[in-house]
């Protein structure tokens, strides 16, 4: 029964919140890990990396929303639930997204390269990841404050008003943009 909870896409208020603190706890606390480490590979490489897994996650967070999300089951039929009730609090359990960074983006980079470069690479990963979420919360339930987050709450309206066949990027048209789904031919 509580696994089963752990595995539940729709939260409680607390548990929803409790998903953004682990993951700033667990940025905290990987920053910190490299900044302390004897792993040194020189801050420039620790901040590259950092920018490289920001990078991924602008691409993940795309082609996941389009390919899985809209595409496979049973995370689209999950994901469908959100377009129906877009203000609830459903989103994917702490303990799925971390244990997938964990495997597939920090213990493959550890295999070829170093704990420092793995670490960093996976807080840029995260810090996208963190960015991505905080943002798609704003978009459905705070007022749109500013220029960008006017046109982030138009774009992701349009998303979920297009039958979901464009505007997969939430915090970044760029991909949208690369691949021909920003809505311009749909």
């Amino acid at each position: 029964m509580m696994l089963a909870k752990l595995f539940n896409i729709e939260h409680s208020k607390v548990a929803y919140w409790v998903d953004f603190g682990l993951y700033g706890l667990a940025i905290l606390g990987l920053s910190l890990f490299l900044f302390m480490s004897g792993d040194h590979i020189g801050r420039f490489q620790m901040v590259g990396f950092a920018l490289g897994g920001l990078v991924i996650w602008t691409f993940l967070e795309y082609a996941l929303h389009r390919f899985v999300l809209h595409g496979v089951d049973p995370f689209k039929t999950w994901h469908a639930l959100h377009h129906e009730r877009p203000r609830a609090l459903i989103f994917a359990p702490t303990l799925l997204s971390g244990t997938l960074i964990g495997l597939l983006i920090f213990t493959p980079t550890f295999l070829m390269s170093s704990a420092a470069r793995a670490t960093s690479l996976t807080v840029g990963l995260m810090v996208g990841y963190l960015g991505y979420a905080i943002t798609h919360h704003a978009i459905h339930h705070w007022p749109a404050r500013g220029s960008w987050m006017r046109t982030r709450k138009l774009i992701h309206a349009r998303h979920h008003s297009y039958s979901s066949r464009a505007h997969f990027g939430v915090t970044s048209t760029f991909w949208d943009r690369v691949f021909g789904s920003s809505g311009k031919s749909s």
